[in-house]
């Protein structure tokens, strides 16, 4: 859970430091920032494409999967999920200011790809550079929206460990039933979804439902288990 813990403790030091002194920060330095985040998790993703899966299995699983989160819409559920909880915020009073920052904070650092298969990733091999990529992503956005909404964001601390962590640990109590060629297909599949993050999310360059390729990770070691290609 190394990951994570960087993640939180990045949280807190952006949280705090937007608190106390975010409104100074020019916007132009947080463009920056993410826009160097952004090619760094790029190139991060097609590193891991090269590392020794099938190519044949991580297009289908892309294909499949796509296909699922298509079906599912993911994509448009996490955020419908994200627009109910807005709407529900107090509104009007001191407290719920503290409620939006919380929960506006939650959703941005728990609900996407990059938990998901930076936690997998983390638990499955002990690899936590996606986490740690995002742990200075979401230190960014702390500093930014703490200085926005106030101290409330430094309570998401909690969902990160809790929800992130778990997933970590659900992924360490999976590993032994995953080969090495299955978690290499998995590595190479989130490799394209990160990348796919990178071009649609952090350097805003073409739109892209990256949620919906969630199910790829389940379908590229499925794969390599019952479709055997050389």
């Amino acid at each position: 859970m190394l990951g994570t813990w960087i993640n939180a403790g990045t949280v807190l030091v952006g949280g705090t430091v937007g608190w106390l002194f975010g409104r100074r920060v020019p916007e132009a330095w947080r463009s920056t920032l993410f826009h160097g985040i952004g090619v760094f998790t790029l190139l991060l993703g097609v590193r891991m494409f090269f590392q020794g899966a099938n190519p044949l299995h991580v297009l289908l699983a892309l294909l499949i999967g796509g296909i699922l989160g298509e079906a599912l819409r993911i994509e448009a559920r996490l955020a419908a999920f994200g627009d109910w909880v807005q709407r529900r915020l107090p509104a009007n009073r001191e407290d719920g200011r503290i409620v939006e920052a919380f929960l506006t904070a939650s959703l941005l650092f728990c609900v996407g790809p990059m938990t998901i298969l930076g936690a997998l990733k983390d638990g499955l091999q002990g690899d936590y550079s996606i986490l740690a990529t995002k742990a200075v992503m979401d230190g960014v956005s702390a500093l930014a929206l703490s200085a926005a909404l106030g101290p409330g964001v430094l309570l998401s601390i909690l969902v990160i460990v809790g929800y992130q962590g778990g997933l970590t640990l659900f992924a360490q109590w999976l590993a032994p039933w995953l080969s090495d060629p299955m978690m290499a297909a998995m590595t190479a599949t989130g490799g394209v979804l990160l990348a796919g993050l990178a071009i649609s999310s952090l350097l805003e360059l073409r739109p892209m439902r990256v949620g919906n390729w969630l199910p790829a990770l389940v379908v590229a070691p499925l794969l390599v288990r019952w479709l055997p290609l050389g």
